[in-house]
């Protein structure tokens, strides 16, 4: 099965999704969330700088989760048009 490309919002929503984890990462080290989340320290890295905009959802789900992001406050940051939207812990 051939996956359609990307829609230039599709991928503007990876970038977001990349920068509020970052955000959200602070100071910690990412080989610590890598491993506090389960998720590859290299995908963690992929998302966090957009190259893989459509990480899975379980993926998401346990970046948010060692992050302490609520996974509603992740959706609604996203689907917010300006970068870099608050999240309500």
């Amino acid at each position: 099965m051939v996956r359609p490309p990307l829609s230039p919002q599709e991928r503007e929503r990876g970038r977001r999704l990349g920068a509020l984890l970052r955000e959200a990462r602070g100071n910690r080290p990412p080989a610590e969330v890598a491993a506090a989340s389960g998720v590859s320290l290299e995908s963690l890295r992929k998302i966090e700088s957009g190259r893989v905009p459509t990480p899975a959802f379980f993926t998401v789900a346990a970046l948010a989760g060692a992050l302490g992001l609520p996974l509603d406050g992740l959706a609604a940051a996203l689907h917010t048009p300006t970068e870099g939207a608050a999240l309500s812990a």
